[in-house]
């Protein structure tokens, strides 16, 4: 693969809000981002935006700018579920529950076992109803769990 042009990810994800402006506001302050690019339209909407945590770029945009940018308010639910890993999950749910986010699942241990990884994770729901994941690695196992993953257990398959 060719590398990514500089400051982009291999993947970004982008999200419309009713409220774009509102939303950038929100995902700044309660959840950490950082604005990086506002592009309005001549009416002042959102027409794309640039969000950064880390090295991860999010993009936001006004529902309806465009044919099939809608919200999930619009769309009666959500199409997607966003993870990021953050530093300390225990501090970022509080600041998020704090500022009125909706949380979902309160912080747990989810351990795969010492071949692959346990993280600690909650889950939230934002201003706009996208859904959202904050994720701390607490323990990587064996490095070449990336080969271990891909063997396939058929014992439960049934046979034909």
């Amino acid at each position: 693969m060719k590398p990514t042009p500089e400051g982009w990810p291999r993947i970004s994800s982008s999200l419309n809000y009713d409220d774009a402006r509102a939303a950038i506001d929100w995902l700044c302050k309660v959840f950490g981002f950082e604005l990086r690019l506002l592009v309005e339209s001549g009416d002042g909407k959102v027409t794309h935006s640039e969000l950064m945590y880390g090295d991860a770029v999010i993009m936001i945009a006004q529902a309806g700018v465009r044919p099939g940018y809608i919200s999930p308010k619009q769309a009666g639910g959500t199409t997607q579920q966003l993870m990021v890993y953050v530093d300390d999950v225990e501090a970022h749910c509080k600041k998020a529950r704090e500022h009125g986010a909706v949380i979902t699942t309160e912080p747990k241990v989810s351990d795969y076992g010492e071949e692959y990884w346990s993280d600690l994770s909650y889950g939230a729901v934002d201003c706009g109803g996208h859904h959202w994941w904050f994720t701390q690695r607490l323990q990587t196992g064996d490095k070449n769990w990336g080969k271990m993953r891909n063997k396939v257990d058929t014992s439960h398959h049934e046979k034909s």
